[in-house]
């Protein structure tokens, strides 16, 4: 046990938080490193888990501020919600930047990853410790099947509050809302919105199978989710608690991103037994969505410059 952080001193609270129940893969992640934390540290530390703030009456976005602040120590949030603060976040809301899995991991692990670290950590009063996976991005809607842009002309989709990702969607003819996660299951259960984009996994935790027959394997953005520490906490610990806190969050990286790939056939299989359709695209059919979005990546090149050349190929 490391003893370093012990000597007369009280117990370091760490709180760690996140949007959705204790059986996700990132609340599993959250608990691998307060697991090891612990360990390592003994009662050193006093590590508590709040797996979803929503249901304290929160909204999914407030875990921005609520660790900015040091209410919590610790959580996650996809890069999308900080890319209004942080532009440069927007090169990874771009549509069909990602062939694979890999070349998506590959990435953010990299040079631009780090890029980016610094970028948030330059404008937020965080520090970033690794990126879950959030993965590739689907559509479920409770209309029609979905196999081409016109098939969206007209619907009602729910967005990330990323305007390239409200621009993306109106390219492709749908009529995009940025909306919290809060407000979107509330409207896709009265039906006063069309559609939604996430990873099945998503979809099904958060229920919307259940009300969206309808689901289209587009894989249109892939979104990473940093895992982010309040500032001033992280800054104020022990290097022995710092240099922990950063391994074993690289640790649970790894873990987080090996259950998101079980996850997805596990939710797979739940939207199929939900009596759901689900359309995996042809080639051409995947093509024509990304050619309806061809303008934003013209646009992207004069944008993002030298970062889109870091995209790992």
């Amino acid at each position: 046990m490391n003893k370093s952080i012990t000597k007369g001193a009280s117990a370091i609270q760490i709180r760690m938080g996140g949007y959705g129940p204790a059986s996700t893969g990132f609340s599993k992640a959250l608990k691998f490193m307060g697991d090891r934390l612990s360990a390592e540290f003994g009662d050193a530390v006093d590590i508590k888990y709040v797996w979803n703030i929503m249901d304290f009456g929160y909204r999914s976005e407030d875990i921005l501020w609520l660790v900015e602040s040091g209410v919590l120590s610790l959580g996650y949030q996809s890069s999308s919600y900080l890319t209004d603060r942080v532009p440069e976040l927007g090169l990874v809301d771009l549509p069909f930047l990602f062939a694979n899995r890999d070349q998506a991991r590959a990435t953010m692990d990299g040079e631009l990853g780090q890029r980016l670290v610094q970028a948030i950590e330059d404008k937020v009063d965080y520090r970033i410790v690794g990126w879950f996976e959030n993965g590739f991005r689907h559509i479920s809607n409770r209309l029609r099947p979905v196999r081409s842009p016109a098939d969206l002309a007209g619907m009602t989709i729910r967005v990330l509050p990323s305007e390239i990702q409200k621009r993306t969607f109106a390219l492709l003819g749908a009529l995009p809302q940025r909306l919290d996660l809060t407000e979107v299951l509330e409207m896709i259960v009265a039906g006063t919105i069309d559609a939604q984009e996430n990873p099945l996994a998503n979809t099904v935790t958060y229920g919307a199978h259940k009300y969206h027959r309808f689901h289209t394997l587009t894989g249109h953005f892939y979104i990473s989710r940093p895992i982010f520490i309040c500032r001033a906490q992280f800054d104020a610990w022990p290097k022995a608690l710092q240099d922990a806190m950063r391994r074993v969050a690289a640790e649970a990286v790894a873990y987080q991103r090996a259950l998101a790939i079980e996850e997805e056939r596990e939710a797979r299989r739940a939207i199929e037994d939900e009596g759901c359709q689900i359309e995996d695209l042809t080639p051409d059919e995947h093509a024509a969505f990304a050619r309806a979005v061809h303008p934003m990546m013209a646009d992207a090149q004069e944008t993002y410059g030298d970062l889109l050349r870091m995209v790992a190929r």
